[in-house]
């Protein structure tokens, strides 16, 4: 099998891996940087070159789309989608992801728990939208953030509004959450792949930190799941549509909670953490998606 992997780093740890695994059994992986994918778009007829070369031969598609970069990656995913190749996220369920605000409606709608979050725009209905959420404290965090970027937390409702009219003055688009204070600044990473958890790390936050994300000074270590926690995990994959996915967790009194759907997660954290072959479950899964190859024809040598 002939897969791609996008990313715009090819020395990054995830991508490495996954290289390293397509490779041990037996397929071709190759690394490109989407920023560098152009297409031509025609009735009928979907075209993508690389550095000046036609791109084509592919099985599969691994996407590495950061948030910085999601219209333009979401686009050469399409593309490929368009191509006949296998997406392991597809192109429409990587941007449900990205929107955080999308993402958690349509968690809602399925009834899946999650943190009560307000949105708004007006200035006007500020007071308003702090009284539907309740008592502070207050996290606020931007919609298209990542890594713990752009995500606050207000102690009392005079900071959360400095917070809001600073967003605002910004033109970003952010939501307010309630805070989960029995988490412990700790969160569960459950690692999904083809509606199953292969791996799954606790995040402990640092001393006077509540966010626990690795790139924040988070701790990592290896944690069982509960049933309720693996069924809550699995249901949100599969609600945002994705293939492969890390899905964040908070320990709650009212039962796991998803704080996050992420479409990209990484795996230098959850494989140092549990030991897993992560990468390998998720070339594994894409060898069963694509099912057998027709042999490919060979010309005769001649005498």
């Amino acid at each position: 099998m002939k897969i791609a992997i996008l990313s715009r780093n090819a020395s990054l740890y995830s991508t490495i891996r996954l290289v390293e695994a397509a490779r041990a059994r037996g397929h071709q992986a190759r690394v490109l940087d989407p920023l560098r994918c152009y297409l031509r778009i025609a009735p009928g007829a979907f075209e993508m070159h690389y550095k000046g070369r036609v791109l084509g031969g592919f099985d599969a598609v691994i996407p590495r789309i950061g948030a910085s970069i999601a219209f333009y990656g979401t686009a050469v995913v399409r593309q490929f989608e368009m191509m006949g190749v296998h997406a392991l996220n597809g192109s429409d369920a990587i941007l449900r992801a990205r929107d955080k605000l999308r993402s958690l409606q349509l968690l809602a709608r399925e009834e899946i728990g999650l943190p009560t979050t307000v949105f708004g725009d007006n200035p006007d209905d500020t007071a308003d939208l702090l009284a539907m959420l309740g008592s502070p404290p207050h996290v606020i965090k931007l919609n298209e953030g990542a890594q713990g970027q752009g995500v606050l937390l207000a102690e009392k409702r005079s900071a959360a509004q400095g917070v809001i009219e600073a967003f605002r003055g910004l033109y970003a688009n952010f939501l307010v959450q309630e805070f989960i204070a029995e988490a412990g600044g700790a969160d569960l990473r459950c690692f999904v792949v083809g509606g199953k958890i292969v791996a799954a790390m606790q995040r402990q936050a640092p001393e006077g930190e509540f966010r626990a994300n690795l790139h924040r000074g988070g701790k990592a270590t290896a944690v069982v799941l509960s049933a309720a926690e693996k069924r809550i995990a699995v249901k949100a994959a599969r609600a945002i549509g994705l293939h492969v996915a890390g899905v964040d967790l908070l320990r709650s009194q009212r039962g796991p909670l998803v704080l996050e759907v992420n479409a990209s997660p990484g795996l230098e954290g959850i494989e140092a953490a549990t030991g897993v072959d992560v990468a390998a479950s998720v070339i594994r899964h894409i060898e069963a998606s694509v099912g057998p190859l027709p042999r490919r024809r060979t010309r005769p040598r001649r005498a």
